[in-house]
This record gives C-alpha cells, structure tokens and sequence, in this order.
C-alpha cells in the first residue's frame, strides 16, 4: 500500500524518503526534501525551497514555506529549514526568508507550533518551542529554547525571545524578552521569571534562587539596564543559568521588556 495518496499533487523534483506519508489532496512542489518518517496529512501546501527533517507531523491547512509577503521580497531564491520532530498543526503559515537578512527562516528540534500560529520570513524559532493557538510572529523573530507564547501572543518584527522565558495570553510584545522572564499584557510587561518551567525541567534550588535574585536585581531595584548587568556579574559567574539571563540582556538591540 502506498504512503502517498493517489490524491495526492507532488512535484517530480521532490525529494521524499521512501516512508513519508501524504494525504489527498496536499501539494508538494518543487526544491522540497522531506526526511523520514515525517506525515503530512490532507490539504497542506508545502512549497520550496524547503527542507524538513525526520519524523515531522504537519497537519492539515497548513502552509510550509511560501513566499513572505514583505513588500521587499522579489521573488529571491530563499529558503525554509525545519528540523526533526516538530509537531505543527491545523492552518500554521510559515513563510521563507528574505536575501535582506538570512535568506533562512528556519524551525530547530521538537517544537509544537499549534493552530493558525504565523511564523514571518527570517525567524528563527530553536529547540522544545510551543506556539499556542493564534501566536503570531512577525518577521526577524528569534525564540530562544523551551520558550512558550501563549495563545494569541503577537511579536513585533526583530524582537528576541529568551531561552526559558513564558508569555501569558494575548501579549503584544514590542521589546526583547529576557531569558527565563514572563511577561504578560498589551503592551507586555514583566511580571516574574518562569519558574513553573524551571520546576519541571529540573533546575537545581539553588540556580532557582540565584535567578530569583538576579530578576530583582533587573526589574525592582531601580537600576539601570547597564548597571544592573555590571551587579549581575559575580552571580553570572558562578551560575550558568544566570549567565544566560544576563548574555540575554546584554545582547539585546531594541530593549528589553520592563
């Protein structure tokens, strides 16, 4: 029995393994690879260049890797690079990039990216993500690891998500998140540090209360941006996961989320 059904459009130029499964009535166009064991079901266009690991599940009324609407896009040759074992469901649009940043959007490893969430040309969303329903980013987006955006969140273009870090329903956010912060509103601001995900992904007491400390040191003592990472030095320095929250600011272009 075939794993592609007869219904089925695909593009002689794509690249499939021999275990990818395709509903009717999906399109597969030219310049894609699709890795094993990966399923996509019915009425999901995908189109290329783009590139999609082992074992994906892209469910239906999706769109993979159209062209970006950004009035600057030409119709370059860019592309869509989608890792392996992500889970991307009912109506996701994910557009490919532009040659005026990466060329790339590209999705990492283990990511759920739930229904009709956008993800904009050059993004870069990284490992063990969850997109709820309706999360929307626009384009130069970077999500660090095992962030979440709550349903409905909205993400202004070139903005930068922390590793760790938590938005709450419908946030609008303008400036970069943090590592670890949570912010919640419209516009979002901060209201704490995720420490629910910390719990279940086994962070030690003592890294917990370091970055407890270290968040108060940003957003309740008053102090500058600059002189709150020159406070946060020592503790950097003896916890790795402070290092990150402090490299998470420091690297920030447009501001962080206070």
């Amino acid at each position: 029995m075939s794993l592609i059904d007869p219904r089925a459009i695909i593009d002689p130029a794509a690249r499939l393994a021999d275990d990818v499964q395709v509903g009717p009535w999906s399109i597969i166009g030219a310049d894609v690879e699709i890795g094993e064991g990966t399923v996509i079901a019915s009425h999901v266009v995908i189109k290329g260049p783009t590139r999609i690991g082992r074992h994906n599940r892209i469910y239906q009324f999706s769109s993979v890797g159209e062209d970006t609407p950004d009035l600057k896009y030409k119709g370059e040759p860019t592309r869509l690079v989608i890792g392996d074992h992500n889970v991307i469901r009912e109506g996701v649009t994910i557009h490919r990039g532009t040659v005026q940043d990466r060329s790339e959007t590209t999705i990492g490893d283990h990511n759920l990216i739930m229904a009709y969430a956008h993800i904009g040309h050059d993004s870069v969303i990284a490992n063990h993500c969850i997109l709820v329903n309706n999360t929307a980013l626009a384009g130069h987006v970077h999500v660090g690891d095992w962030a979440i955006l709550s349903g409905y969140t909205l993400v202004h273009q070139f903005c930068h998500i922390g590793a760790h870090s938590f938005s709450g329903m419908g946030t609008a956010i303008g400036k970069d998140v943090p590592a670890f912060v949570t912010v919640f509103g419209n516009p979002a601001e901060a209201r704490s540090m995720n420490f629910e995900g910390m719990r279940r992904r086994g962070f030690s007491a003592e890294a917990v209360h370091a970055l407890r400390n270290a968040y108060k040191i940003v957003y309740r003592k008053g102090l500058t941006v600059e002189a709150a990472l020159t406070e946060l030095a020592d503790s950097a320095a003896a916890f790795p996961e402070v290092a990150i929250f402090r490299d998470s600011i420091q690297a920030s272009t447009r501001g962080i989320t206070r």
